[in-house]
């Protein structure tokens, strides 16, 4: 099959190494080829093709829009990026929908580090979306042994687990860097979790979605290693270091900083305080001592 990848960063090239693995045809596009390097076995250009069996889409969620408007090859897509519009507040597919109204599409999530997706080591993630038809074809087109794929129905939960995960890690990160330890980590990213069940309710999804890959497994995965952007990002504000290089033109996107406000705002009066915390601290209206404190100064209750 011919498959198209919309991205040539790290979690594009990597998505692209692995359909070529499986057997497809790829073409990588990148808006700036000259730039990128891809893998034996990949076309990478910055024409666009004119058909394909799917089209991938590997970009930063903040420019998903644009990407979307190109002239894409008409076939389905599958969404590989996580976070929520700043401007808008949508979700990967309700921006796609915005977009290209009725067009096939699915989204890809789950707890996946590029650089092992593209070493081939083993791994599982998500395929969500409502088209269950939609969903088994993707899974058949790329799912193996070593990548295994799981359909999800929960799009809506599947995707604010994918989006809120970042901006739980940023918080994972900031408990390290300023030394609190594991355990205030073991607590955050717990209590992280259970916010992010309430929002996927209140928003439509199913408490059952966050508990499995696209929601808790992605959430241990970012927020437990420096390989973590985001992590990474937290533990430089939890250590009090300069951050601009992190967030720096042409250095990997930290998901999290956009979304959190846009996370914020979409959730309107759920109770969501550790993101809220990180929301109010990038945008510097807490001190990290303070962010910590308010955290830590809510009411004891039952769990």
């Amino acid at each position: 099959m011919e498959i198209v990848v919309i991205g040539a960063g790290a979690w594009g090239t990597a998505l692209a190494g692995h359909a070529v693995r499986v057997g497809h045809a790829v073409t990588l596009w990148a808006r700036n080829p000259g730039r990128g390097r891809a893998p034996n076995g990949i076309r990478l250009t910055g024409e666009m093709p004119a058909c394909a069996a799917t089209t991938l889409v590997a970009v930063p969620m903040q420019s998903l829009r644009s990407v979307l408007g190109l002239k894409l090859p008409a076939a389905p897509l599958l969404l590989c990026c996580k976070g929520v519009e700043h401007d808008t507040l949508m979700l990967p597919l309700e921006v796609a929908e915005s977009v290209r109204p009725g067009h096939p599409a699915s989204v890809l999530t789950g707890p996946n580090f590029a650089a092992e997706i593209a070493a081939g080591l083993p791994a599982a993630a998500v395929v969500a979306g409502g088209d269950a038809t939609l969903r088994a074809d993707l899974i058949r087109l790329l799912g193996t042994q070593a990548f295994r794929l799981y359909g999800q129905e929960d799009a809506v939960g599947a995707q604010l687990g994918g989006a809120a995960k970042n901006v739980v890690a940023i918080a994972a990160g900031a408990v390290i860097g300023a030394g609190l330890g594991e355990n205030a980590r073991a607590a955050l990213v717990t209590r992280g979790l259970a916010e992010i069940g309430r929002l996927a309710v209140a928003l439509g999804g199913r408490a059952e979605t966050v508990a499995g890959l696209s929601g808790l497994g992605d959430l241990v995965l970012t927020c437990t290693g420096p390989a973590s952007r985001n992590f990474s990002f937290g533990l430089a504000l939890g250590r009090c270091q300069d951050v601009a290089p992190l967030l720096a033109p042409g250095a990997p996107t930290v998901e999290g900083v956009a979304t959190a406000p846009a996370l914020v705002a979409k959730a309107g009066d759920v109770d969501m305080p550790i993101c809220r915390a990180v929301a109010d601290l990038l945008a510097g209206r807490l001190t990290l001592a303070h962010a910590i404190a308010a955290v830590l100064a809510r009411k004891m209750r039952d769990e």
